[in-house]
C-alpha cells in the first residue's frame, strides 16, 4: 500500500482515520520528509494505543508519528511548569526545551528513568496535562555550543522547518513517471584522490548526491570541488543529499548547494549533523583568517542545519519514490555511516562505504559487515597501497608512549597536529590511559582550537561511541575527556607562556598544518631538535603537513606583521599511522571479503590512483569480483 499518488495518499489517509479511535481527534495526516504525521487533539489517545498504531505501520508500510495539534498545546513556559512539576527532582532535570515544528518538549536529565517513569507513567501524564509529546535525553556531561546554537535556531526558525519537512514528503512521495531502472553513477570527486568525494546516483526517477566535499590540499576550484559542472548534475532535479560523515573532504561544500537554490533534504546520522556545522564554520573562519574568498557563507551553513534530517543506525527511511536509505556504522568518527540504498522492490543496493575502519578502537567500534542486501560496493583505499601495513594499535601505543617520554625526558615538548574530530579524542583517550597507569611520563597536557567543542559534541553522543568508553561516561559516571591531565586553551595569549614553559604536550588544530593554531606552536617549536611533532592522521598531498612529513627543510610562514619568516624545521618528525581511523589494505580486503551477502562489484575510490588501481586489481584477480577504480567525471551503469 505504499503511495505512488495522490490517490494513494488520500486512501492511506482514510485508512488510518478508520483504523484511530474517534476519540482522539485527528485533525490532519501530512507527509513530513519519510514520516507520516498524525495532528491529534488528544495525543495521550494514541500514544497508549502504540499497538493500533504498530499494526496501522504494518499495512501502509511507512512510519508513522503522533504529534498533538498546535492548537491544543500549552504555551511553552506553561507547559515547562507542569513538566517539572511532575517530574521528581532525583532525576536532577538539567534543561527543558522545545521544538514547535515536531510538537516535542525535549528533556535532558542525568537520570532519564526517572523522567520517564514506571511504565512510562510520567511522560503519559505530561502529554496528558501539556499536549507536548515528551523526548528525553541523558544530560552530556560537557556542554556543546554548537549543538545549542543549533537547537536555537531550529526553534526560532519551526514555521521554515515545517514548510521544508512538507516540501520533502510530497517530493518523496511523488507519482512516479517511470519504471524503476538505469541506475547509474557519475564520480563527481574522490576517485584516483583524496578530497572532494562526491558521487551522484540516479534511476529512471531519482537522483541523490553521496558526499559533496573539498579537498583542502588544493587552492584551485577546479581540483578542489567537486564536478558540479558535469552535465549529468541538475540541482533542480537533486531529491537528496547523503553524507557519511563530518570531515570537510565530505561534507565542505554542501552549503554551496543551498547558495545556488537546492531546498532539498541533507540525511546523515546526529552526530554528523553536528559535527559538520562545526567544521563548517570553522571552515569559513580559517578562510577568513586567511584572506581567502569562500564559496559560500555562515547564512548557507544555516540553511543545511535547517534542511538537514538526522537518522538513528538501522532505520529504513524513503528518501525518493524509488530509493530507500539505512545508515550504519562505519567506526571511522563519531557517526561516521555506510550508506546503504535500496533502489526499487529488491531492484539493487548499494553500499557506499564513505570512510571507514574495520577494526574496534577506544573510541568507535569497527564497521558493519551485515547488510539485508547488497549487490554494489563502493570503497575507500586511502591506505590500499601494497605497502601499506599498519601496526597494531598496541604498538602504536607504544610508540607515541616512547616517543613522547624521550622528548620529555630530554625537556623538550611534543606537538601533536589533529583533526579536532575523531582523532583528537582517541589520542586524548590514550594519553589519559597511559598517563593513570603510569607508563607514560606525567606532564601538561594543553588541548587548543576546536578539539574541546568536538569533545563536547562526543559526549552528548554516547550510544555511538565504543563500548567501554560509553560505558564509562553512562554507567560509571566516569568522563575520560575530563582527566585532570588536560587543560583547554582559552585563548591565544596563554600559547606564549606554554612555548616558554615546562616541557608538555600540546594537542592542537589542524591535523594537516593548513591553518588553526596548531601553525603557531610549530613556527615556534620548529627550529628545536629537542622537541617533537607526532603526525597521527592522514596527510593529503599538497598540505604543509605532508610536505614536514616527506622531510621539508624550510617552511615559509606569515608572522604576526603579516610579512614571510623562513622557519627552519629541525623539530624531530615522527608520523604514527596505527592510529589511524582508516583501514589498511588487508582490513579493507578482509572487509570486502566478510560483506554479508558478498556483493557482485566493487568500485574503488578515494586513494590515490596507485592504491585505488592496486586494490581493485587484487580483488578481480584474487578473488574473481567485478572491480574496478572510475576516474573523475565517469559514469558507469549498474543497471
Amino acid at each position: 500500500m505504499a503511495p505512488n499518488s495522490e490517490k494513494d495518499k488520500v486512501e492511506i489517509s482514510q485508512y488510518i482515520l478508520e483504523h484511530v479511535p474517534k476519540e482522539a481527534e485527528v485533525t490532519r495526516i501530512e507527509y513530513e520528509g519519510s514520516t507520516l504525521a498524525v495532528y491529534t487533539k488528544k495525543p495521550e489517545i494514541l500514544v497508549e494505543k502504540s499497538t493500533t498504531i504498530a499494526d496501522i505501520v504494518g499495512v501502509i508500510r511507512k512510519r508513522i508519528v503522533i504529534r498533538s495539534d498546535p492548537s491544543v498545546r500549552l504555551q511553552e513556559t506553561e507547559a515547562e511548569r507542569i513538566a517539572r512539576e511532575l517530574i521528581p527532582p532525583e532525576a536532577e532535570v538539567t534543561d527543558i526545551y522545545f521544538d514547535p515544528s515536531l510538537g516535542e518538549i525535549i528533556v535532558e536529565a542525568k537520570k532519564p528513568g526517572l523522567v520517564i517513569g514506571k511504565g512510562g507513567v510520567v511522560l503519559q501524564e505530561i502529554i496528558r496535562r501539556t499536549k507536548w509529546r515528551p523526548h528525553v535525553l541523558r544530560s552530556p556531561p560537557l556542554r556543546s555550543k554548537i549543538v545549542t546554537h543549533m537547537r536555537h535556531y531550529l526553534h526560532s526558525e519551526s514555521k521554515e522547518r515545517e514548510r521544508i519537512l512538507r516540501t520533502i514528503g510530497e517530493r518523496i512521495f511523488r507519482p512516479k513517471t517511470y519504471e524503476v531502472g538505469d541506475v547509474r553513477i557519475t564520480a563527481l570527486g574522490g576517485v584516483q584522490e583524496v578530497g572532494r568525494s562526491a558521487f551522484l546516483l540516479q534511476t529512471r526517477e531519482s537522483s541523490v548526491l553521496l558526499d559533496c566535499g573539498i579537498n583542502p590540499g588544493s587552492s584551485r576550484p577546479f581540483e578542489a570541488f567537486p564536478r558540479l559542472d558535469n552535465p549529468a548534475f541538475e540541482l533542480d532535479s537533486l531529491d537528496a543529499v547523503v553524507l557519511s560523515h563530518a570531515h570537510l573532504d565530505h561534507c565542505g561544500l554542501v552549503p554551496f548547494l543551498y547558495k545556488y537554490g537546492y531546498d532539498g533534504p541533507v540525511y546523515c546520522s546526529a552526530p554528523t549533523s553536528n559535527l559538520m556545522t562545526l567544521l563548517q564554520l570553522d571552515y569559513l573562519d580559517v578562510a577568513n583568517k586567511q584572506g581567502i574568498m569562500a564559496h559560500y557563507d555562515q547564512k548557507d551553513v544555516r540553511e543545511c542545519v535547517l534542511h538537514t534530517i538526522p537518522l538513528r543506525y538501522g532505520v529504513v527511511t524513503d528518501i525518493a519514490p524509488d530509493i530507500r536509505l539505512t545508515l550504519h556504522n562505519a567506526g571511522h568518527i563519531l557517526g561516521s555511516s555506510m550508506v546503504h540504498l535500496h533502489i526499487g522492490e529488491g531492484l539493487h543496493n548499494v553500499v557506499y562505504t564513505g570512510d571507514y575502519k574495520y577494526a574496534r578502537t577506544m573510541l568507535l567500534e569497527a564497521a558493519t559487515t551485515e547488510f539485508p542486501r547488497v549487490e554494489t560496493v563502493i570503497t575507500e583505499s586511502t591506505y590500499g597501497g601494497i605497502d601499506d601495513v599498519m601496526p597494531s594499535r598496541v604498538e602504536a601505543e607504544e610508540r607515541l608512549t616512547t616517543i613522547i617520554n624521550e622528548t620529555l625526558e630530554q625537556k623538550g615538548k611534543v606537538l601533536i597536529p589533529v583533526p579536532a574530530v575523531g582523532r583528537a579524542q582517541e589520542i586524548m583517550l590514550i594519553i589519559d590511559g597511559y598517563m593513570r597507569r603510569g607508563l607514560m611520563k606525567e606532564a601538561p597536557v594543553f588541548i587548543e582550537g576546536m578539539i574541546s567543542e568536538a569533545t563536547a559534541i562526543h559526549t552528548a553522543y554516547p550510544e555511538y561511541l565504543g563500548r567501554e568508553v560509553r560505558n564509562s561516561i553512562l554507567h560509571e559516571g566516569v568522563n575520560p575527556f575530563q582527566s585532570d591531565y588536560f587543560t583547554i586553551v582559552e585563548h591565544p595569549n596563554v600559547r606564549q607562556d606554554i612555548i616558554e614553559g615546562e616541557p608538555c604536550i600540546i594537542m592542537a588544530t589542524s591535523g594537516m598544518l593548513e591553518g588553526g593554531p596548531v601553525i603557531e606552536y610549530f613556527k615556534s617549536l620548529a627550529e628545536s631538535d629537542q622537541n617533537s611533532i607526532i603526525f597521527v592522521s592522514y596527510q593529503i598531498e599538497g598540505t604543509l603537513g605532508r610536505r614536514v612529513q616527506k622531510g621539508l627543510a624550510e617552511a615559509t610562514m606569515m608572522n604576526a606583521d603579516g610579512k614571510l619568516d623562513v622557519v627552519k624545521v629541525r623539530i624531530h618528525v615522527d608520523s604514527i599511522e596505527g592510529f589511524s581511523g582508516h583501514s589498511e589494505r588487508r582490513q579493507i580486503i578482509n572487509y570486502i571479503m566478510q560483506l554479508k551477502p558478498s556483493p557482485e562489484r566493487v568500485v574503488v575510490c578515494h586513494g590515490e590512483r596507485a592504491k585505488c588501481l592496486s586494490v581493485a586489481n587484487f580483488l578481480q584477480r584474487k578473488f574473481n569480483v567485478q572491480a574496478f577504480a572510475p576516474t573523475v567525471m565517469d559514469t558507469f551503469r549498474l543497471l
